[in-house]
């Protein structure tokens, strides 16, 4: 989504989709915030262990 359309100016004539959109708005920021979870990966030093897993992947 591209940063201008954040900034669009919004008009609403009907009085029911205004409500709709203001109780829309009003959820959105009632709603619970999640966190963003980073995945983890470690990195790979021991000789052996790379052996393994280069073994592992030759036989599939």
């Amino acid at each position: 989504m591209a940063t201008s359309s954040i900034f669009a100016n919004v008009k609403i004539t009907d009085p029911r989709k205004a409500e709709a959109f203001i109780n829309a708005l009003d959820a959105a920021a009632n709603a619970p915030k999640k966190d963003a979870k980073v995945p983890t990966n470690s990195l790979v030093t021991d000789a052996e262990k790379i052996k393994m897993m280069m073994a592992k992947r030759k036989k599939k």
